[in-house]
């Protein structure tokens, strides 16, 4: 579910794939803050997402929050359709600031 590469510089780029759902969801949220407590700054690729529900979806919105808090640069690109869909559902796109190409 979650792949970190780690760089020298003490930014981390995480890989999400596969269904990130409910069943998923506590798993997500303790290796991904986990992860996070180490780096100066988060990347997460979200081209292998398939699938994403809202309790998934929360905890990418608690952890930009974490690291807005912490002064940890936090972004999300590749954004997948699955991704895509909820960004546009609950209108989120100014929150990530992140480019999206559609």
């Amino acid at each position: 579910m979650i792949k970190v590469k780690k760089k020298r510089t003490g930014l981390c780029e995480v890989e999400l794939d596969g269904e990130l759902t409910i069943y998923e969801a506590t798993d997500l949220k303790n290796e991904l803050f986990k992860k996070m407590e180490k780096c100066k700054g988060v990347t997460i690729n979200l081209s292998n997402v398939s699938e994403i529900d809202t309790s998934c979806f929360q905890i990418l919105i608690l952890a930009k929050r974490e690291c807005d808090e912490g002064g940890i640069e936090f972004t999300m690109n590749s954004h997948s359709p699955a991704v895509l869909d909820v960004i546009e559902t609950f209108n989120m796109g100014s929150f990530f600031g992140d480019p999206i190409v559609l």
